[in-house]
């Protein structure tokens, strides 16, 4: 029996070697496969490493002893550990049927009836009816393609769009691109029966598994849980928490308003325009709220509040909806960004597929905030290339190769400075940061790419001189009193006193000179005469309205005038007032940014938002790590003490760890699900997947430390972690700078 049991276990530990070495060398091969790829071209490195058969042949080898292992460790009888290990076989056993099976290729079809090139064969033929594109209104700028397509003999017809695959007897048609004179397309055609729907069934036995894990007794992340350790930790961050949770209910965390006040002065390229970032931030809050400021908080810490409390702020009802259908769909009149989502369903689904004009709206309003959150939207650092043409980046886009390696290091490390400042709460600190990046703007470009010191402080008076909506009550309240007087006087065969002639013309010179100083704000802002839209239409209207109130009512007091020439004054009053309240209407849904097709997808907002959340718990373990380390080499406390803290430091971020994981997993794969939607395939290996790939794998080892016995041990675990760190890093900002790839829009 003990020959039998040793055995057993000696077996047993060849087999967790095997199958964790295995995976250690698929870390390996997939690192030295996207730097091949950098170097050959992607073409050379998906033939010869990413689905070679030797990489074919050494994934199949680490399933096969990761299951064995598995059924020598019994977890059959934890069944989400055991189904979430399974879906992955799945979702790999989907990827090789699509290997194995799949035809894709383009066609090239025109509206006259010719088909110029194929590179797939299908036993039907395509005939292309017609093709459009569809523009944001009021703009050149693409918000769809579409491509309405027949298939004969059937008759069938289909329409192929962006984010819209036409699906014909497991083809699958994706819109590809367009000829230049708007009468060809070429699409995108993908035939895969059965590797899409099983891959799909891992997809969702993944989800299922990874929620349910949770709720599952006997793991060791319920353990964790349990842990005396930790309860000296959270117990009193839960109480903490909750009672910040109350002092905070009435108002959503924000910084202070002389942050906010340097952050809005910074440059920004906002609708192909320099300008200050105070004008995004308004519009931001315009666009969300209706209003330029919220529960007293201005626009700029409205922007702040979404780029740095965006946890708290998705909880915040500030997002106003219109149409009675959304607003009972998602709760009301004004939602929370969490409300836009109900068990992990996104629940405007529906009726975006429907063409819901509400729904889009509503949409629109969910993919901005998450825009605005990731830093998308902040276009803030100015690149000048050789020819002095000047593009603006964020610090979350991929930069030029030609970049100078300082300028690289201030782009991505200015904003992380100011992210660290305001977690400390070192506002000083933070500021003079921001002040530097307006520094690094001003010297970075010519005054010629900049706007003049004048036109500059004038957007940002005109940005605070709010005046439209109290003017437009006020001079519609006077003029519809006024007018009701006139008639009674009217009615009474009288006529009005002079002096009261001379109050409502002097009550509108002030109004006057308000709407002069705006309209040549606004002048000198957009540097041409404020008449190119229905907002300065009516702007202009009601300065007109004014100026002949003013003419009439001094007419009036100059010279005796009979009542129906006195109606004048009330009548520009009421006019004046109402065509300001039209051109609110025309302001309260301003265009911050026309989304490029491929990303009007809801798919791609939780995409991205999983995964950043991913991204900063595991931010959290990494500084865990830090602190370990810190307190095992500096700390002068006694042995016994500092191991408890970092035994301590290991189960918080051991707890940290289950999420995050799961959290980055679920992202890549509804990132995948998001591609086969738009270019028909859910994995291209391009870089910034594999090592998003990479790094889940890398943070899986520490989920195995039962396993692993040395990555139990709290120092091995917390100087793991802080290395670990590194390929998050070099996934978010690394793979942009050296290897490029498809996702030049994250």
């Amino acid at each position: 029996m003990e020959n039998k049991s040793s055995s057993s276990g000696k077996a047993q530990g060849m087999l967790k070697s095997v199958s964790f070495s295995l995976m250690g060398l698929m870390i390996v091969l997939l690192v030295v496969s996207s730097i091949v790829e950098k170097f050959e071209g992607a073409d050379f490195a998906v033939k010869y490493f990413y689905t070679a058969p030797w990489t074919i042949a050494l994934w199949a080898v680490t399933v096969l002893t990761a299951l064995a292992y598995m059924f020598t460790q019994r977890v059959y009888k934890q069944l989400m550990t055991c189904l979430l290990h399974f879906s992955f076989v799945i979702i790999l056993g989907g990827a090789m049927l699509t290997h194995l099976t799949c035809e894709s290729g383009e066609i090239h079809l025109r509206e006259d009836g010719t088909t110029e090139l194929r590179s797939i064969v299908l036993p039907f033929e395509v005939r292309l009816t017609d093709f459009s594109i569809d523009y944001y209104p009021g703009t050149s700028a693409p918000m769809d393609f579409v491509s309405n397509i027949e298939i004969l003999p059937d008759h069938e017809a289909g329409r192929v769009s962006m984010n819209n695959v036409f699906k014909y007897k497991h083809y699958r048609f994706y819109q590809s691109m367009y000829d230049d004179d708007g009468r060809g397309v070429t699409l995108r055609v993908s035939h895969d029966p059965w590797g899409i729907g099983v891959t799909y069934l891992g997809y969702a036995l993944l989800l299922i598994s990874m929620l349910l894990f949770f709720f599952q007794r006997r793991t060791h992340f319920r353990a964790l849980l349990r842990s005396p350790l930790l309860r000296a930790v959270v117990l009193p961050l839960v109480l903490l928490c909750s009672l910040s949770s109350q002092a905070q209910a009435a108002m959503p965390p924000t910084v202070p308003q002389s942050f906010a006040d340097a952050m809005c002065n910074l440059y920004v390229n906002y609708n192909d325009r320099v300008c200050p970032l105070q004008t995004m931030a308004k519009d931001l809050t315009v666009k969300l709220y209706g209003k330029s400021s919220y529960k007293g908080l201005s626009a700029g810490q409205v922007l702040c509040g979404w780029l740095f409390y965006y946890d708290q702020w998705a909880q915040e009802p500030i997002i106003k909806q219109k149409g009675d259908d959304v607003r009972l769909l998602l709760g009301g009149k004004y939602v929370s960004l969490n409300d836009y989502v109900s068990g992990g369903k996104y629940k405007l689904e529906s009726m975006l597929r429907q063409g819901n004009k509400n729904a889009r709206r509503a949409d629109e309003k969910f993919r901005l905030v998450s825009m605005v959150a990731t830093g998308t939207l902040l276009t803030i650092y100015p690149i000048v290339d050789k020819e002095d043409r000047v593009s603006w980046y964020s610090w979350v886009s991929p930069l030029p190769d030609s970049l100078a390696f300082a300028d690289f290091q201030f782009i991505k490390g200015s904003m992380e400075y100011v992210w660290l400042s305001v977690a400390k709460n070192d506002y000083s600190a933070a500021i003079d940061a921001l002040q530097r990046i307006r520094l690094w703007q001003i010297n970075k470009v010519t005054t010629a790419h900049l706007p003049s010191d004048a036109r500059f402080k004038a957007e940002k008076i005109y940005n605070k001189f709010d005046y439209t909506k109290p003017m437009a009550m006020a001079l519609t309240t006077v003029g519809l009193l006024l007018f009701i007087a006139l008639c009674v006087v009217m009615s009474r065969g009288k006529r009005p006193r002079r002096p009261l002639v001379a109050v409502f013309t002097i009550i509108m010179l002030p109004a006057f000179l308000v709407l002069t100083a705006g309209i040549g704000l606004r002048w000198v802002v957009s540097g041409h005469v404020p008449l190119s839209n229905g907002f300065e239409t009516m702007q202009f209207l009601s300065w007109v309205s004014a100026l002949i109130t003013l003419i009439a009512g001094l007419r009036c007091m100059v010279r005796e005038r009979g009542v129906s020439s006195m109606l004048v004054i009330p009548m520009g009053y009421l006019l004046s007032g109402l065509t300001l309240m039209v051109s609110m209407m025309s302001a309260s849904n301003p265009q911050v940014t026309n989304l490029m097709p491929v990303l009007q997808s809801p798919l791609l907002t939780v995409h991205v938002a999983i995964i950043m959340v991913a991204y900063c718990l595991l931010f959290f373990i990494m500084m865990n790590g830090l602190t370990a380390i810190l307190i095992q080499t500096m700390s002068k406390q006694p042995d016994e003490r500092k191991q408890m803290q970092i035994e301590r430091l290991k189960v918080v971020s051991q707890i940290l760890l289950y999420p995050a994981v799961f959290c980055l997993t679920i992202g890549i794969f509804i990132g995948a699900v998001w591609a086969n939607q738009s270019w028909g395939r859910y994995w291209g290996w391009d870089p910034k997947e594999v090592w998003a790939l990479i790094t889940m794998m890398v943070y899986a080892m520490l989920l195995h430390t039962g396993s692993l016995k040395n990555l139990n041990k709290p120092m091995v675990f917390h100087v793991y972690s802080v290395i670990a760190f590194l390929a998050v890093l070099f996934t978010y900002f690394g793979v942009n700078f050296l290897l490029g790839g498809m996702h030049a829009y994250n």
